[in-house]
């Protein structure tokens, strides 16, 4: 068995000019945006109370998040935000002066017109892609990476958006995407992973996750806890971590929690660049196999990179078991606890915790992070059974592929 992997964060600092792109103001006015679409509601926030005292903590919650806009997934939040944006640049605007009800009118179809929306996809950014398109009658065309299932696909195609499976890793998809929208009238770009000249979208991107991040931690208020101690959040190409640790950092800039960034190990762009800890971008490539599809990412986001390597505590790569480990627990619940039907990448988080506090392997890890009774553990499950039948095949037939 694989074991988890993990590098204490040392690399250098740098003078951290992409944190203000998660100032709390940003954040607000992303939720306000989100707020304004008839199908927002809040994501639960599961209080696993028996869970953390079996686990030797104090508090565990997990934002539940295969509630939101009933697209079982997180990824809509950003996308759909970078759009209202660029709709909102296009047309001289605040993104405040486009609520959902102006978006979908005629009369701004007539000032803006009809763009296409490119993007890559494993699966859930694209189908908030391409929902958010439908919405705001807008067009959208996805390219999915070999090794995509024919259920995501077609989720996807049911948004009235043009979309395929190729015959290449998510990173070669990215470069497709980009390639196809400059040669399209109107084409744009709505990717969540930032390069060189490439940055402001996916930063519209990662404001809009900031959504998610807001709500847990009003939740966690109503909960009567003043604040986390340690979130552990998943990572791709790392936007969701930035978006997130940016979230934090920004909003107890004085005690912030301590952050622990997850990786599927076969796609650990992240880990290796804080293993090398000299603050370099380090890239994965290949067909990176894993059940965590949505973590097959090998490019890091470079304004992601940039807030992570100013303030996670830590990066772990994970096999494919541990985030099967963590699906199973959070489906099979100590009674008494909330069910949360976390999907490959959104339990794997969930996994790495389990396995540090029962593990014997991992106390070094344990004792780094200061993980005990007295720790208010907050973990993000991004994405529900977005693939049912795997879903039933790990969780109910034991699979891990």
């Amino acid at each position: 068995m694989k074991a988890i992997e993990w590098a204490v964060n040392k690399m250098p600092k740098t003078d951290d000019r992409q944190l203000p792109v998660m100032a709390i103001s940003e954040i607000k006015k992303a939720r306000t945006f989100h707020e304004s679409f008839p199908q927002y509601s809040e994501t639960p926030l599961a209080k696993l109370d028996h869970m953390a005292e079996f686990l030797g903590l104090g508090e565990v919650y997990v934002k539940d998040e295969s509630y939101r806009f009933g697209l079982n997934a997180f990824k809509v939040l950003g996308g759909s935000f970078a759009m209202a944006r660029y709709i909102a640049q296009k047309t001289g605007k605040d993104v405040s002066e486009l609520p959902y009800s102006v978006l979908t009118s005629d009369k701004l179809r007539e000032e803006f017109g009809q763009a296409t929306f490119f993007t890559a996809t494993d699966g859930n950014h694209g189908r908030g892609v391409a929902w958010a398109a439908n919405k705001l009658r807008q067009k959208a065309v996805v390219f999915m990476p070999k090794g995509s299932t024919k259920t995501r696909l077609e989720n996807i195609q049911k948004e009235n958006a043009t979309a395929t499976i190729e015959e290449v890793n998510y990173d070669e998809c990215v470069r497709m995407a980009a390639a196809a929208a400059a040669e399209t009238p109107n084409g744009v770009v709505v990717q969540d992973t930032a390069w060189d000249g490439y940055e402001e979208i996916p930063a519209w991107i990662m404001q809009g996750y900031g959504t998610m991040a807001l709500e847990a931690n009003e939740q966690l208020e109503g909960y009567g806890c003043d604040r986390p101690t340690h979130v552990f959040i998943q990572a791709g190409v790392g936007s969701l971590a930035g978006a997130v640790q940016g979230y934090f950092a920004n909003r107890y800039p004085e005690n912030p929690p301590k952050v622990v960034v997850v990786e599927a190990d076969v796609a650990a762009c992240l880990y290796k660049g804080a293993k090398a800890g000299d603050g370099g971008i380090y890239i994965v490539d290949g067909d990176m196999q894993t059940i965590m599809a949505g973590l097959a990412c090998g490019e890091p986001n470079t304004i992601s990179w940039d807030i992570l390597k100013n303030h996670v505590d830590t990066f772990v790569a994970a096999p494919d078991w541990v985030a099967a480990k963590g699906m199973r627990m959070l489906a099979s619940p100590i009674k008494g606890d909330p069910q949360v039907t976390s999907g490959e990448s959104g339990a794997a988080p969930f996994g790495v915790l389990a396995c540090i506090m029962l593990m014997d392997e991992y106390k070094e890890l344990r004792e780094h992070l200061g993980l005990n009774k007295d720790s208010k553990v907050l973990l993000f499950s991004t994405e529900g059974d977005t693939d049912p039948d795997r879903y039933k095949s790990i969780v109910w037939d034991g699979n891990e592929r």
